[in-house]
């Protein structure tokens, strides 16, 4: 697992990329978080490769983290390429939620079983040119997928930035009170 983290304060929002990256756009959450170690981000954010290793990544839930940021391909009945922000508390609670539409991994469910888990888990997902299933054993994204790499690289530096801001204004507010 390659882990990079920025700034000297204590983590409080992971960025994890997790897929395959022997299975074509499988392999695209690990691609989107090669591009962010490469970044500056704000204090307080780990960035980490799960890859395949997700009891890892459910260990590394219980480390203090108060927002996760999950990176992957996901079928979501979109057109390939297409880059979502998905917040899965909020699918659970009924907000604009499609039955057809299969949900991403969701580790927060897995962790809450395990005792631990960050106040708010985010999903950033990119739609596969193909399932899951029928994946080809490559180790390259197709080319819509590889295309929205830097899409989603964006979307998560201002995903970080929001989540790092509303952090540090909660402290704040604490302390004023």
């Amino acid at each position: 697992m390659t882990r990079v983290t920025v700034g000297g304060t204590s983590p409080r929002v992971l960025v994890a990329g997790v897929g395959n990256v022997f299975r074509g756009d499988e392999g695209f959450g690990v691609e989107v978080v090669r591009r962010l170690e490469r970044r500056p981000l704000p204090p307080g954010v780990d960035v980490a490769d799960f890859g395949i290793r997700r009891i890892d990544l459910l260990h590394a839930l219980g480390d203090d983290y108060r927002t996760v940021v999950l990176v992957e391909a996901a079928s979501r009945g979109g057109v390939p390429g297409t880059v979502s922000l998905v917040e899965p508390d909020a699918a659970r609670a009924g907000l604009a939620v499609d039955p057809r539409v299969p949900r991403p991994f969701d580790p927060a469910a897995l962790a809450r079983d395990n005792g631990k888990v960050p106040a708010r888990t985010l999903l950033v997902t990119c739609e596969p040119s193909v399932r899951a299933a029928d994946a080809p054993w490559e180790m390259r994204l197709s080319e819509p997928v590889g295309a929205a790499v830097g899409v989603a690289a964006r979307l998560v530096e201002g995903v970080v930035a929001a989540e790092i801001g509303r952090l540090v204004a909660r402290r704040a507010v604490r302390r004023t009170v």
